[in-house]
């Protein structure tokens, strides 16, 4: 149940219009992920739990940082309306596109690692879900990137042309939540270490 509705959670997020919804739809769906894994009850699935959970409470967080500020600037949270940012504020986008790679569980990143060992638990207790968790993988990479096209490519509205500036305390944030991420892969004994 929890892996449909992983696939069901994601298949959602392919058809938002709203920012936050799509977050928060992203964060259900990963969560999903997480409930699959403790309901196997093996070391393994715990321990990428309690990673997964750590790293996508960051991810998720920055994500939302980062919605904020784009709709404390815009005041709209359609992404048809907030396109081409990254012509505005080029080290945002930066952060934009870490964020979600980090949302896809790319390498370096605590995610991946949550992500492997929750994956491989999954397929040991039964090896058709590799199905299953493969193409939630595929369709989180695909609204993750739909996410980041979408706020930061294309032409820019004529009404957001005059948009105030980025201020030091949105960077700063947004540095607090991607450093742990970076930095926990260095030691991942940290959080992971705690079921084996």
């Amino acid at each position: 149940l929890a892996l449909w509705g992983i696939l069901m959670t994601s298949s959602i997020c392919l058809r938002q219009t709203d920012l936050k919804a799509l977050i928060a739809y992203s964060s259900v769906s990963h969560m999903g992920l997480v409930t699959a894994a403790i309901i196997v009850q093996t070391p393994w699935g715990l321990t990428g739990a309690m990673t997964l959970m750590i790293a996508h409470g960051l991810t998720s967080s920055a994500l939302f940082a980062l919605a904020n500020t784009n709709y404390e600037r815009t005041h709209t949270r359609t992404l048809l309306l907030v396109r081409g940012l990254q012509l505005i504020f080029p080290l945002m986008s930066t952060w934009w596109l870490l964020t979600n790679l980090t949302n896809m569980a790319m390498p370096p990143t605590i995610n991946l690692l949550g992500e492997l060992f929750i994956i491989s638990t999954l397929f040991n207790w039964s090896s058709p879900t590799i199905v299953i968790t493969g193409i939630g993988t595929l369709i989180t990479a695909t609204y993750s990137l739909y996410m980041f096209l979408m706020t930061q490519r294309g032409s820019i509205s004529t009404q957001f042309r005059l948009l105030s500036p980025t201020h030091t305390r949105e960077h700063l944030i947004l540095v607090l939540h991607l450093l742990p991420l970076g930095l926990l892969i260095l030691k991942p004994a940290l959080i992971s270490g705690l079921f084996t």
